[in-house]
């Protein structure tokens, strides 16, 4: 199986102090615990795991898929009903769209924009994933319970084999998220950890350079 490392929705929308969903005024219904939580693990776990994953799977040659929420309109009406109903958009161009800077995507790799919570039923991906062969989709960002779910659920349900990074996301809290990877965990995919699978790339693949 050829795998692929699909960052989702690291982005300003959904990761950005001030900004985005955690801006005032916001329809956030996180608690300050809960982003206090949230930032605290997005900032010294999730985000330098998803630099080392970008940078093993590079050196190896393997596709590293941006996913992020946008709209192709200026105006958003292309969003699904759920996302126009909790006031979520990121629009072409616009700061809510851009990628944390830390993880932006390189040279040519491939970003997937998507109009719901899960790529599959709101984008391109089931047809890129196709067209370059991909079927170990090894999936990383934010939030756990929300984007990250949707996809390893949905990738089952495909037919691809979806593995969740755990220690390469993050939720509104420690809980939310802990209770997210006990429903995912062989039910709509596997499991591994940011050590345990650069340390498996890095045995097994050569370098492309």
């Amino acid at each position: 199986m050829k795998p692929a490392l699909l960052c989702i929705d690291l982005q300003t929308l959904f990761a950005t102090r001030g900004q985005g969903i955690f801006a005032d005024g916001g329809k956030l219904h996180w608690s300050q615990e809960e982003q206090d939580e949230f930032f605290a693990r997005l900032e010294t776990v999730v985000l330098p795991n998803v630099r080392r994953l970008q940078a093993v799977f590079r050196d190896k040659g393997l596709e590293v898929l941006h996913i992020r929420t946008r709209a192709k309109t200026s105006d958003g009406r292309d969003r699904t009903f759920w996302h126009k109903r909790a006031g979520l958009l990121a629009t072409p161009g616009s700061p809510e769209a851009e990628f944390l800077a830390s993880v932006v995507p390189l040279r040519d790799e491939l970003v997937i924009n998507k109009t719901g919570i899960g790529p599959f039923g709101n984008s391109n991906l089931p047809e890129l994933l196709i067209q370059l062969n991909l079927s170990q989709l090894y999936c990383c960002g934010v939030h756990t319970d929300g984007s990250i779910e949707s996809t390893i659920r949905a990738g089952a349900d495909f037919g691809y084999c979806p593995i969740l990074v755990e220690d390469a996301c993050a939720a509104a809290g420690e809980m939310r998220h802990s209770l997210c990877v006990g429903r995912l965990q062989n039910l709509s995919g596997e499991m591994t950890t940011t050590n345990k699978l650069v340390e498996d790339l890095q045995q097994h693949l050569r370098s492309v350079s």
